[in-house]
């Protein structure tokens, strides 16, 4: 699939964007390695050349494996790549209802800093505008703190980006949505590194097994293994053979359940607790 292979209406957009972008100053990209921040940076790296910067965010509640494939995939399109280390917020530390809002809040703030201390006029980040039909808080913060959405004012959808991705070679044009770990634990339920630990551990390896868009929701120490509805019956063999169940008991979990609804974005959300 190549460029010719994309509607017109969709290069339109990119092409508004690439203008959009060309008229910025030197610009930060957030950049996590996911479908969207990737080709925001492609799109960034095109319309400024050498005047981006990528910088990825690593708290303790996004997998190592994201951020290694973050610092990989930047390092492979030629742009210059930082990693922001940053403490767990103790605001978020009991899991509130705000979280998503209070964490953007600050992790987003401290992005801003860097940004200014190595003179860079902007920080963008990769919403698209069918994430506002969802449940973001995390979206109030970035307006609040004059992060720019390059994707919504371009009126860019997932599904255009997807296939401009692909069009133009990305790794990322099929790689499934992330969220940060802390949306497998119920609000109100007090976070430490270890449950981080147990989560990050049971999601890597049912990936390695061929499950990659997949979510361990824990409930006190109950796993329960949301995959796509398509891929149930699959979970169900690859454990046969796998001990998937056996495994996660392992890692500290007392039972195991697989969600016979398949996996739903933000489900602890819809199931209230």
């Amino acid at each position: 699939m190549g460029r010719e292979d994309v509607a017109s209406a969709v290069l339109d957009k990119y092409a508004g964007l690439l203008d959009a972008l060309s008229q910025e100053g030197p610009v930060v990209v957030a950049f996590s390695g996911g479908v969207d921040s990737t080709l925001l940076l492609h799109a960034a790296r095109e319309a400024q050349g050498k005047d981006v910067l990528a910088v990825t965010i690593n708290t303790s509640y996004v997998p190592d494996r994201e951020i290694d494939e973050a610092r990989t995939l930047a390092q492979s399109m030629g742009v210059n790549h930082y990693l922001l280390d940053l403490p767990f917020p103790e605001k978020i530390r009991t899991n509130p209802p705000d979280r998503c809002y209070v964490c953007k809040k600050i992790l987003f703030a401290s992005l801003l800093e860097l940004a200014t201390d190595r003179g860079f006029e902007t920080v963008a980040e990769g919403t698209n505008v069918d994430d506002l039909d969802d449940y973001r808080p995390g979206c109030k913060a970035l307006k609040e703190l004059h992060v720019r959405s390059p994707f919504v004012q371009a009126g860019l959808t997932k599904d255009d980006i997807r296939r401009l991705s692909r069009a133009f070679g990305l790794p990322t044009w099929n790689k499934p949505s992330f969220a940060c770990l802390l949306s497998r634990i119920p609000y109100g339920v007090r976070v430490d590194d270890e449950l981080l630990s147990r989560i990050e551990a049971a999601e890597g390896f049912l990936a390695d097994l061929g499950f990659p868009a997949v979510r361990v929701r824990t409930h006190g120490h109950m796993a329960r293994i949301e995959v796509p509805a398509d891929q149930i019956f699959a979970l169900v063999r690859a454990n046969a053979h796998h001990v998937i169940d056996s495994h996660l008991k392992s890692l500290g979990y007392a039972s195991v359940t697989v969600d016979l609804a398949g996996y739903r974005m933000g489900s602890l959300n819809q199931d209230g607790k």
